[in-house]
């Protein structure tokens, strides 16, 4: 496993050693480039486009300077319009030219930002796909959800309007400055004098605004998973009138992000009205300064009022900066959230050279295995236990006995710390995913039904298996008769109204989902537990036809469903206590004797 699951990449904080926030800098700057490494004959025509128009976009200024100084004396001395329909005419083709340019530079660089956005979100979900159940069951779904939406919407902004934004105000800036000591250096090193304390305002404010955007990104994604988690868990809530207090919490979450948020506002409220001082100040310098030396001959009028207007526009574009900053600090934020996930590892990872496995035989065995969850104590310790193919197994104890986890490692949910669990002879780890998922199937008492039709739900089992085979493993679990009589039989959709299924019914398609999929060993946890006792009886006699021919593990706390095993292993704190055939068990005086008796008593 990864360590970034409890460590940085995987902890929602607000405040990071040095060193950790240079590297998730350095972590989300690697992210960004490999986004834009297949984008660079685009982003180069973008750039010569950005830099074309921004060209054209500065001449203004000194065109009007020119009209005023050479073109408008003409007019006035000897009629001569010559010189000013021609800046007139060079002052409209420039703003035509620069329009139409920056027309186009929004629509190549909306197109990145579009191409970008869906390859990190494919990139997102393929890889939390991807990733380990011990992932899943440490990073909750709404930091999951939060991830894909909210933090993905914040990028988008950014790519959608910010950088545009920031490319815009940086070239203009250094083409205006660069226009600016071209006319006149004297007010240029007006700006540059001005430039100290803008250079500090600037620093402040980016040092500041990561701190608050980071929060901001933190309080966003808790708000989420409080929701997610009571809106998952509405019945509970109900069941045990928990509204008031989900209320406060919600309130109490929501009301820290808004402070998050007014943190930010009120950074923004400092730093613009700083800003628009200092512009104001070097604007009055210029404005002083350049009207002292008309009165000496030195300045002309037209050349003060192209300074003028090169020293508004230099610190016009900082307003787009600091607008840039406010989406860049919120982006950054969430861009790191992104890649702390994508830098995450399976913990069970693929074999680099898979040992090919076609038809298994069902054959397995836990070879000194030792598990712990975590830095937890052993849940498992030194565990071994044989399973020949064919055999039916049940495994019965107390909560907590290590029944649930045999299963997970047999199913390759999670790897021993110790020791080894082989299918035919081959290590679970040297065995390749795909192989190993058409091998092994365990069928869960969270009977999940995806959105689409049962037809779907029960093929799930083997894409692309016909509409015969659909029917014929309904039929062989018993789930056939109730699927006829939904609204559109095996064509109803499961999330809309009249498709609705209960508990026991779910349990049933995933049956017949596991009968198609034809595994070789078959795992039931707990399986049974969600069906009613007609339903359960009707299991009972498919589950003959469902276990027949392979190798099966039945973890059950009905003892019902292990009357059809042909041996029974009683676990307590991960060891076998006791492993013989149901009847003889029933017939002893041990813990299964004692367990099976008073299951008898409590029919009666």
């Amino acid at each position: 496993m990864s360590s970034s699951v409890h460590g940085v990449a995987g902890e929602d904080r607000e405040e990071y050693s040095p060193e950790e926030s240079r590297a998730i800098r350095e972590r989300s700057f690697r992210l960004l480039i490999s986004l834009l490494r297949p984008l660079k004959w685009r982003l180069v025509l973008v750039s010569i486009v950005v830099v074309g128009q921004t060209g054209f976009r500065v001449l203004g200024p000194t065109l009007l300077a020119i009209g005023i100084n050479q073109a408008l004396p003409a007019v006035l001395d000897g009629a001569d319009w010559g010189p000013t329909w021609l800046v007139v005419g060079a002052y409209a083709a420039t703003a035509v030219l620069g329009a139409g340019l920056l027309a186009w530079y929004d629509v190549l660089a909306a197109r990145i930002a579009q191409t970008v956005l869906l390859d990190l979100r494919m990139r997102v979900f393929r890889h939390t796909q991807l990733l380990s159940l011990e992932f899943h069951e440490t990073y909750t779904s709404g930091r999951i959800i939060s991830r894909q939406t909210s933090d993905l919407e914040t990028i988008r902004e950014l790519f959608g309007g910010g950088l545009t934004e920031l490319v815009n105000a940086v070239l203009y800036g250094a083409f205006t400055f660069i226009a600016l000591m071209l006319v006149d250096w004297e007010s240029g090193l007006i700006v540059v004098a001005c430039g100290v304390p803008l250079a500090f305002l600037m620093r402040w404010f980016y040092r500041s605004s990561q701190t608050a955007y980071r929060g901001t990104r933190v309080h966003s994604a808790r708000v989420i998973v409080k929701f997610v988690e009571t809106m998952t868990g509405i019945r509970a809530g109900k069941a045990f009138r928990t509204e008031p207090r989900n209320e406060a919490e919600f309130g109490r979450l929501a009301g820290a992000y808004r402070d998050a948020n007014m943190r930010v506002i009120r950074l923004f409220g400092t730093f613009e009205p700083a800003l628009m001082a200092i512009s104001a100040f070097a604007i009055g310098a210029v404005v002083l300064w350049g009207g002292v030396r008309i009165t000496w001959g030195e300045f002309t009028v037209g050349a003060l009022l192209a300074a003028v207007l090169y020293v508004r526009n230099f610190f016009s574009p900082l307003q787009e900066v600091a607008m840039f900053l406010n989406s860049y600090q919120a982006a950054s934020a969430a861009l790191e959230k992104v890649s702390g996930v994508l830098e995450e590892v399976p913990s069970v990872p693929e074999p680099d050279e898979p040992v090919a496995l076609e038809r298994a035989e069902g054959e397995l065995l836990f070879d000194d295995v030792t598990f712990a969850y975590g830095s937890g104590a052993p849940v498992l310790p030194e565990f071994r236990l044989a399973i020949p193919r064919g055999q039916t197994v049940a495994v019965v104890g107390t909560t907590g006995a290590g029944k649930s986890t045999l299963a997970k490692l047999l199913s390759r949910f999670y790897d021993p710390v110790a020791g080894r669990v082989t299918l035919d002879g081959v290590d679970l780890r040297e065995i390749g995913q795909e192989d190993l998922r058409r091998a092994i199937v365990m069928v869960t008492q969270e009977a999940y039904l995806f959105s689409g039709t049962v037809a779907d739900n029960i093929a799930l089992g083997r894409p692309g298996a016909s509409n015969e085979e659909i029917v014929a493993a309904a039929k062989a679990v018993g789930a056939h008769e109730f699927i006829e009589h939904l609204p559109d039989g095996y064509d109803t959709d499961v999330n809309k109204r009249g498709g609705r299924v209960s508990a026991g019914q779910r349990q049933l398609v995933s049956f017949a989902r596991a009968f198609l999929a034809d595994p070789a060993v078959l795992i039931l946890d707990e399986a049974t537990a969600s069906l009613d006792i007609p339903s359960e009886r009707m299991i009972q006699e498919a589950l003959q036809t469902l276990l027949a021919d392979r190798t099966a593990i039945i973890i059950a706390h009905r003892l019902s469903t292990v009357e059809v095993a042909d041996r029974v292993l009683v676990m307590e704190h991960g060891r076998i206590i006791e492993d013989d055939a149901p009847a003889e068990l029933i017939a002893g005086t041990g813990t299964f004797a004692r367990l099976h008796k008073a299951w008898r008593d409590s029919l009666v």
